[in-house]
């Protein structure tokens, strides 16, 4: 699994993302202050910590399956009730929330259909359940410049694990479809899109080595020889940047209500 590793090794790579795009989908799925909310597939715990702003620690629920992460979040974010468990098998009753939210976390489902089912459920009626997933083929610039990259490097040993082709729910519409196969009601949809500064690109570069996601693992299941000629082609995709830069990033979204 590519989800067991060090808190911070997530955090460099993708959770610097979490707080502003948890913002997004927050605002997108209309939680409002008094809401009680789960944050399923919580990760280390950036965006739960916006929802903690948002509604207060004790309106908040996060489980995540990874050990590592959900050690992360009880240490992070105390009052917040955390639960080490998948989207699949919720340890909730139904109608426990006003809102259940699921962020980046869909596409890793061992069944989707399965895990939204439980989302549903744990949803009071009239509540709302809302998810997004990076735009990995286009608009998501880390991971697509990534995969760009080492595509271009090595097309046949990238072919089963490039997220641009292999990620489910990450073109318009996916989740919708989901969501309206799920029962839910109301459904919207859309993008969200925020953006993160780095101060070099070794910044960018360097969490890839951790292993984390499946970038990360690719980047670590190279020699040392492949990781360096895929670090500087990854830096002529983003424009061998020099010093600080910025790169945007857009997720697709689908909230319904049940």
């Amino acid at each position: 699994m590519t989800f067991v590793v060090p808190a911070e090794a997530y955090d460099r790579l993708v959770g610097r993302y979490s707080f502003d795009l948890c913002d997004a989908l927050a605002r997108a799925a209309g939680i409002a202050p008094g809401a009680t909310v789960l944050d399923v597939g919580a990760g280390t715990g950036a965006g739960t910590q916006r929802l903690v702003e948002l509604v207060g620690a004790d309106r908040v629920a996060a489980v995540d399956p990874s050990a590592p992460f959900a050690e992360a979040l009880r240490d992070r974010l105390p009052g917040v009730d955390v639960r080490q468990a998948a989207a699949e098998s919720l340890p909730f009753d139904d109608g426990s929330f006003d809102a259940v939210l699921a962020q980046l976390v869909v596409n890793f489902m061992s069944d989707p259909d399965a895990g939204v089912a439980e989302m549903r459920r744990v949803t009071r009626p009239g509540g709302a359940v809302a998810a997004c997933v990076w735009d990995y083929a286009d608009e998501m610039t880390l991971l697509r410049a990534f995969w760009d990259a080492a595509a271009a490097l090595d097309t046949d040993g990238v072919a089963e694990v490039d997220e641009r082709t292999q990620m489910s729910f990450a073109r318009e519409g996916e989740l919708e479809a989901l969501w309206r196969r799920a029962g839910l009601r109301e459904v919207s949809h859309g993008e969200l899109v925020v953006s993160v500064a780095y101060e070099s690109f070794d910044e960018a570069w360097d969490p890839f080595t951790a292993g984390v996601a499946p970038s990360g693992a690719y980047a670590a299941s190279l020699d040392e020889k492949g990781r360096e000629a895929l670090r500087a082609e990854y830096r002529r995709r983003l424009g061998d940047p020099e010093g600080g830069f910025e790169l945007s990033a857009r997720a697709w979204y689908a909230v319904g209500t049940r």
